[in-house]
């Protein structure tokens, strides 16, 4: 079993993370704004609520932009990381691992929190994280569908995130 599988109950899930990164989603409001305001799916909203009642450090993934702080200002953009081919996906990662690297002096026993689809992280993010020493945690991983992982922000949000 790897970080990402391990069940809900493990010490991992219990612990608070020190970095939460959340990928975007399709649906975005069409005018520029800061990141976290641009998408507007309801799963968005789950997962930014989630990540900001954390009280860590957060980071939107991008398929356009990488690695994105969530108050910096950006206009709509319609690209998707399954519109890319195999080596452009581990160029993204590539490209947003070098951003982490940049904002945080050190991942070494940093415990990384990933809210996104298996896209984002199966060509090389999670990997390159693991390489720096990061412990890397997928809680979502095995949650099909959107209602269940909204149903899934839901339970660990004290007010809604609707």
């Amino acid at each position: 079993m790897n970080g990402s599988e391990e069940p809900e109950s493990s010490a991992v899930s219990r612990q608070r993370p020190d970095l939460v990164l959340v990928g975007c989603v399709k649906t975005k409001h069409e005018a520029t704004s800061a990141a976290k305001d641009l998408y507007s799916s309801p799963l968005w909203r789950c997962r930014r609520a989630y990540a900001e009642s954390l009280g860590c450090p957060w980071y939107i993934l991008s398929a356009k932009h990488g690695l994105l702080d969530p108050d910096e200002r950006i206009g709509y953009y319609n690209l998707a990381l399954n519109d890319l081919r195999a080596e452009p996906r581990r160029a993204w990662s590539t490209r947003v691992l070098d951003e982490l690297k940049s904002r945080v002096p050190s991942l070494r026993n940093k415990l990384i929190e990933i809210h996104a689809g298996a896209t984002y992280v199966t060509y090389g993010l999670e990997q390159g994280l693991r390489d720096a020493d990061a412990t890397v945690h997928r809680p979502l991983a095995h949650i099909a569908g959107v209602g269940r992982q909204q149903a899934w922000y839901r339970e660990r949000l004290r007010r809604g995130c609707a």
